[in-house]
């Protein structure tokens, strides 16, 4: 097949999608398709025209996409194992710590959790997932009836990904793990479209799909690579060579993928075979929803599209997620189907956390009181713009950002040296401009440090707020 019938095979994936949604009489069905290092910037119908991306603009236009989504950070540098919990609880970054992340946290630090997976279970939802979940086997057996080929952690490559059949007991051993026949998309996509065949029972279902692409390795296969030629990847405006300082995570993993410093041509070939990747992973989820369209049940179905973290990929001298600048922090989120509008972008701040909420709200279900994110619903009905004027982020106990309107302040505290960025979003978004030393923005700077300082006491920070704050 060469890349001409690729992208046709491409393009016919997403062509199921052009249908009107319908309500039916029971609650919607949710099929939520998530993908692993997806930042905001690798969609070819909001923001990126060099990445093929059919299905996902399919699903931009037939629901609505927030385009200023995001997280709050993690708390270690497996930003994903934090990010997921916050999808699941519907809690902020640290008490996902403390609940989910560090298992030394005292009792006095936790505080109950409920799941979205899991109160659907109990609402009368068959609830089913296949694939990528890291916060732990325990969790995982509260909130699904069924489930496939479920990753647990210890994937070397996308070939040899060790996974878990479905035990009703809820005991997943390792010694009862094997290596799944395949590529992990491909696998978990061949999952998700067997439940969608096979589902008869006249339930609801909630689908969870959590993919480990485009993460790295990033070994798209040949028909996808060769889709992009690293020569004619526009190279980012903000590529470094290095970073200007030490943001507290220089040596990390990620950060070890390419040498130091970063070179033009080492920076195009990691953005091909991450866009590779992408239109990879975008070619199977365009199979999973034909497969819904072939069930009879897409006219009641809620869709949502997201990712766990942004990623770097050359921007600001950085590769990985273990950062606050947008590319790291910000995501695709698309949500759609079963009657909501068509074709709406909003700028409305959003979290991954905020999606418990409004999928009880999509759904008729009562929202548990332990869940803090704010539901999205109101948004998308076109009730509200907004849910919240600011967002906080922060990685371990060495960087906090706060943004609010246009402007956005990342303060740094590295073995007590000190770092102020401060960007002007809307003429700066690519955050090359660090006007934090500008005597005119002493004020500006002065009421974000406010707006960080009471995030942090809200979300009870692991850090002291003088570490940030003067």
């Amino acid at each position: 097949m060469n890349r001409r019938e690729h992208l046709k095979a491409l393009a016919g994936a997403a062509a199921g999608l052009a249908a009107p949604a319908q309500t039916g009489t029971q609650p919607p069905n949710i099929l939520f398709l998530f993908t692993d290092d997806q930042r905001f910037s690798t969609l070819h119908a909001l923001n990126n025209p060099e990445v093929k991306t059919p299905t996902m603009d399919a699903l931009v236009a037939r629901g609505t996409a927030f385009t200023r989504a995001g997280i709050m950070g993690g708390t270690i540098p497996a930003v994903c194992a934090p990010s997921r919990g916050m999808l699941m609880t519907g809690q902020t970054l640290f008490h996902v710590h403390h609940n989910l992340i560090d298992p030394k946290s005292p009792p006095e630090k936790r505080r109950p959790y409920h799941m979205w997976p899991e109160v659907l279970r109990q609402r009368g939802y068959e609830t089913f997932s296949t694939g990528k979940w890291h916060n732990g086997e325990k969790t995982w057996a509260r909130c699904f009836s069924q489930g496939e080929n479920i990753f647990f952690g210890g994937m070397s490559d996308h070939l040899h990904v060790p996974v878990a059949d479905f035990d009703p007991t809820g005991e997943y051993p390792k010694s009862k793990r094997h290596i799944a026949k395949g590529f992990s998309t491909e696998i978990f996509s061949d999952s998700a479209i067997r439940f969608l065949k096979n589902h008869k029972s006249g339930k609801p279902f909630a689908l969870y799909l959590p993919y480990t692409s485009p993460h790295d390795p990033r070994m798209a296969p040949k028909d996808f690579a060769d889709l992009y030629s690293p020569d004619k990847i526009t190279l980012p405006k903000n590529f470094l060579p290095e970073h200007p300082f030490d943001n507290g995570e220089m040596k990390i993993r990620d950060e070890a993928l390419a040498p130091w410093p970063r070179t033009p041509e080492v920076v195009r070939e990691h953005i091909a075979a991450y866009y590779a990747m992408i239109t990879h992973v975008d070619y199977h989820m365009g199979r999973v929803l034909k497969a819904l369209e072939e069930s009879g049940h897409a006219g009641n179905t809620i869709v949502v599209f997201s990712a766990d973290n942004g990623l770097a990929v050359g921007q600001h001298g950085l590769l990985g997620k273990q950062n606050l600048y947008e590319h790291s922090m910000r995501v695709p989120l698309v949500i759609g189907g079963a009657g909501l509008p068509r074709g709406k972008r909003t700028d409305a701040y959003a979290y991954l956390y905020d999606l418990f909420p409004t999928l009880c709200d999509l759904t008729g279900t009562a929202t548990p009181d332990t869940v803090e994110g704010s539901s999205l619903a109101p948004v998308i009905r076109g009730h509200k713009d907004k849910v919240r004027d600011s967002m906080f982020s922060a990685y371990r106990t060495c960087q906090r950002a706060v943004k609010g309107g246009r402007y956005k302040l990342i303060r740094y505290n590295v073995n007590g040296a000190r770092t102020t960025q401060l960007f002007d979003l809307q003429e700066d978004p690519l955050e090359m401009r660090n006007l934090a030393g500008d005597a005119g923005q002493k004020h500006r700077i002065g009421g974000l440090n406010s707006l960080l300082g009471g995030w942090m006491r809200k979300t009870e920070d692991i850090a002291p707020v003088s570490d940030f704050v003067a």
